[in-house]
C-alpha cells in the first residue's frame, strides 16, 4: 500500500474557530475527495470519478486525438495513474493521448486542490492540471473561468506555470505566472503542485512554495471575477497547439505523465 503523503498547508484534519465567541461552532477542514490511484496494472481511472473527454483539437490547435484506450490512460499498478502520449495514427492524427475529467462527478466550490505529478518532456509536449467552471456547457468558456493549477511545456523541464481564464482576461490576455526550479526538471521526480482558492484570491504553490497569487483587484479594467461557484478538474497531456508548438526530431515517444494521487481539501460535512 502506497505511504500516505499530505504536502499541503491543510492537516489532514484541521479544526478552525470561526470568531472569538465561545458558542461560536466549529468548521472542520479535511480531504473532501481524492483518488489514489490504487489498482491492477492496466486498469481505466475510476469511472465514479473520472470521465474521458475523446476527440481533438480543444480550441488550441492540438494534434493529438484523446482516447479513452488503456494504453493511453490507465493505472500503473504502482499507485499511480499514467497519461501516454504516443505517435500513431489514429483518426486522422498523428498521435493519441488522454484527457480526463471529474465534470459531473465532482465539482466544487473553494478548498485547496492538489496533486503530486511527475511530468513528461519534450518539444510539443503539453501536460497540465487544471479546472474550468461546471457551468460551462451553459455559459461557454471563458465565461465559465478556467484556473490552470499547473501548466508544463515539454521544451522547458524547469519551469511551470499558473493562470486564470475569464471574461476579459483569457488566452494571450490571461493572468499567468512562471515559476522555474533553481537546478534540475520537474521530469525526474514528483512535485506537488496546488493551489488554495477563496472567494476573492487564488495562490499557487509547489511543494509547499508559494510562487503566485491573484486577487480580484488584480484583474483588469472591464474584466470579471467569476471564480465562486463550482469547478471541475481535469488532467491531460496535450501533443502540439499554438502555445508549445508541434513537437520536432528531438521529440521521443511515448511520453508519460505519472500522478500519484490529486486531493481536494475543504469543510467536512
Amino acid at each position: 500500500m502506497k505511504r500516505f503523503v499530505v504536502a499541503s498547508t491543510l492537516l489532514l484534519i484541521l479544526t478552525v474557530v470561526v470568531g472569538c465567541d465561545a458558542e461560536t461552532p466549529t468548521v472542520q477542514y479535511g480531504i473532501i475527495w481524492q483518488d489514489e490511484f490504487e489498482g491492477p496494472a492496466g486498469q481505466l481511472p475510476d469511472a465514479d470519478k473520472w470521465r474521458f473527454d475523446v476527440g481533438t483539437d480543444w480550441g488550441n490547435l492540438q494534434l493529438e486525438y484523446d482516447t479513452d484506450r488503456a494504453s493511453n490512460v490507465s493505472l500503473d499498478g504502482e499507485g499511480h495513474l499514467t497519461i501516454t502520449a504516443r505517435i500513431e495514427d489514429y483518426q486522422g492524427q498523428a498521435y493519441t493521448s488522454g484527457r480526463i475529467k471529474t465534470k459531473s462527478l465532482f465539482q466544487q466550490t473553494y478548498g485547496r486542490f492538489e496533486a503530486r505529478i511527475k511530468l513528461p518532456v519534450g518539444q510539443g509536449i503539453w501536460p497540465a492540471f487544471w479546472m474550468l467552471g461546471s457551468d460551462i456547457d451553459e455559459v461557454g468558456w471563458p465565461e465559465c473561468g478556467e484556473i490552470d493549477v499547473m501548466e508544463f511545456l515539454g521544451h522547458d523541464p524547469s519551469s511551470i506555470y499558473g493562470a486564470i481564464h475569464g471574461p476579459g482576461h483569457a488566452g494571450d490576455d490571461a493572468l499567468s505566472r512562471r515559476h522555474q526550479l533553481a537546478q534540475g526538471g520537474f521530469q525526474y521526480g514528483f512535485h506537488v503542485f496546488g493551489v488554495e482558492w477563496d472567494a476573492t484570491s487564488i495562490t499557487w504553490d509547489v511543494d509547499g512554495f508559494v510562487f503566485h497569487t491573484i486577487t480580484s483587484d488584480d484583474l483588469p479594467r472591464g474584466a470579471r471575477w467569476v471564480y465562486n461557484h463550482p469547478f471541475f478538474i481535469l488532467l491531460n497531456v496535450a501533443v502540439g497547439g499554438r502555445w508549445p508548438g508541434s513537437p520536432d526530431e528531438t521529440t521521443e515517444f511515448p511520453q508519460t505523465m505519472h500522478v500519484d494521487w490529486v486531493r481536494v481539501h475543504g469543510p467536512l460535512p
